[in-house]
């Protein structure tokens, strides 16, 4: 894959200016920069979903597979088995194959005939690329390896939980056979069990694969190269090693350019001062008025080479404080039951309270019920059996996994609008989280994932609740913006009930007690039963399905 003089532009905002790069046929990518720099561009690019403005982007005849980072099934009463095996067109090409033979029955014309020939000779080399003959039995294989359990895919897709939506999105383009792989943030919603495997099944693949990710640890065990976008100057550098090395070389490259650009910058400074004292010398003093122009255009030149200072970009800012104080046992939940229509029970008779101030985290794998079990304390979902109180003295706020609490078809500022707010208080706020000037008329639809998470967060913080539900906050978010909401999170006056599979964001916040789903077992914190629990299976007689 290479790219040659690459210009790309919307509006007045630059994206790529004469950017180049190269990378290999089984290279393992990582894309870094900025928010903005161009690293979603360049998958649009690839997708062939815009074009550059002058230049190329080649990379032959390669098929591409993408797992974009928000996913959108279009058919969510499809089976999961349906949805899987359309990841490779068998079928389709299957029927135009059909279609094609019926035609040729009747058709007499030669003429007519060859492009018909020409296509179902096409038709057949997919269709043998694509492994026709047992591709079903290969995407069993698949389905096995990555541990999903076979009795879900007869599920309609409608019925999974956003984790299993993730991992179901992941297998259906890896059982696409592509020979380059586009990943954004493939990690999200991912328990680690998942992970693990996706991380071995990516490192020997064989195949190029790009990755966006804010997984620093993820993609220390994948890439073997960083892209790095530069937003200032609009080139684009690549890197050997893992994401560590990079940040590293990087780094000595910031300190060194630094160095000359104070350099360059003193040398403008004495050539400025000498320039100025020669116009003020007097006018019959030939000799210095000569070496003052000589100097003034030696300083010209300095000034058109005086490299450009990379900016320090803003970080988000939180204050999170409850308007009152919590109570000493703010939720009780008692003998819950629940099950979704036609599916097995999630839960028979889970118990637990809630301590004031304190931070619980629910555990377990994707499927058994986490995300379920937060809208069900929201009153979201019903219970079929069971209590769920909450004392009168709690206040709360909830952060969805899938961000379905805010509207797309509002503005920034519409979405985190409060009767007790003026503008200028939300404006001020929605800056802390970087949202500036004409960024608040914007609708939220057209905004990337880590926007939205940004506003969610935002909503929450507004609220000023003493009790936090939070179903994977840190996903989409950069790892600066995760260890900003991590220690603000640690030294909230409130409690917190989390999902999370992000173990460095969990240990960050300090969690005190973890409820293991689907057994309901309630266990003090530690990190290697936490490792624990995300690494190796729940038994088989915990299990309720």
């Amino acid at each position: 894959m290479r790219g040659q003089n690459m210009n790309l532009a919307f509006g007045l905002e630059v994206i790529y200016e004469d950017a180049e790069f190269q990378i290999g046929d089984r290279d393992k990518v990582g894309i870094v920069g900025v928010n903005g720099a161009g690293k979603t561009t360049l998958f649009r690019l690839l997708l062939k979903e815009i074009e550059l403005d002058s230049g190329t982007l080649s990379m032959g005849n390669a098929r591409v597979g993408y797992l974009p980072q928000e996913i959108i099934i279009e058919d969510e009463n499809q089976t999961v088995w349906e949805y899987l095996l359309d990841g490779r067109p068998v079928r389709k090409l299957e029927r135009e194959l059909a279609d094609i033979y019926s035609i040729l029955e009747t058709e007499t014309d030669e003429e007519k005939q060859a492009p018909l020939l020409r296509r179902m000779q096409k038709i057949q080399e997919l269709l043998e690329y694509h492994e026709c003959y047992d591709y079903e039995d290969k995407l069993l294989d698949l389905v096995v390896e990555m541990d999903i359990d076979l009795d879900l895919v007869e599920r309609p897709m409608r019925e999974l939980s956003g984790g299993q939506k993730s991992k179901m999105a992941f297998c259906r383009v890896l059982f696409s056979k592509p020979e380059i792989l586009l990943l954004d943030e493939p990690t999200n919603h991912l328990d680690i069990q998942t992970k693990t495997f996706v991380t071995e099944y990516l490192k020997n693949y064989k195949g190029s694969v790009l990755i966006i990710s804010h997984d620093v640890d993820f993609l220390n065990q994948i890439i073997n190269k960083v892209l790095y976008v530069n937003k200032v100057t609009h080139k684009i550098l690549v890197y050997d090693g893992n994401y560590d090395t990079y940040k590293k070389k990087h780094a000595e490259e910031k300190k060194a350019r630094e160095r000359l650009i104070a350099q360059q910058e003193k040398e403008i400074k004495e050539l400025s001062d000498f320039v100025l004292k020669a116009k003020q010398a007097s006018q019959t003093n030939h000799r210095i008025k000569r070496v003052g122009q000589d100097r003034e255009n030696k300083l010209e030149r300095k000034k058109k080479e005086l490299l450009v200072r990379e900016r320090g970009y803003k970080r988000v800012k939180m204050d999170i404080k409850p308007k009152r104080e919590g109570a000493l046992i703010p939720l009780e939940v008692e003998h819950l039951a629940f099950n979704y229509p036609d599916s097995p029970m999630l839960y028979k008779d889970l118990s637990f309270k809630i301590n004031g101030g304190e931070r619980f985290l629910v555990v377990g794998e994707n499927g058994v019920g986490k995300s379920t079990l937060l809208k069900l304390l929201m009153q979201i979902l019903t219970p079929n059996s069971g209590k769920i109180r909450f004392n009168p003295k709690t206040d709360i706020a909830y952060y969805a996994q899938e961000l379905e609490y805010l509207d797309p078809n509002k503005t920034v500022l519409e979405n985190v609008d409060r009767p007790e707010c003026a503008e200028w208080q939300l404006r001020g706020t929605l800056s802390n989280f970087l949202f500036y000037d004409e960024d608040v008329f914007k609708k939220v639809e057209v905004l990337s994932p880590g926007e939205k998470a940004r506003i969610a967060l935002c909503k929450v913080l507004m609220q000023k609740a003493n009790l936090l539900i939070l179903d994977e906050p840190t996903n989409h978010l950069d790892p600066e913006t995760q260890a900003i909401i991590g220690g603000n999170f640690n030294t909230y006056e409130g409690t917190i009930i989390v999902v999370s599979h992000n173990p460095s964001f969990v240990e960050q916040i300090g969690i005190s007690r973890m409820l293991i789903l689907p057994s309901g077992r309630i266990e003090h914190y530690s990190p290697e039963l936490l490792q624990y629990y995300y690494e190796v299976n729940t038994p088989d007689e915990e299990k309720y399905k």
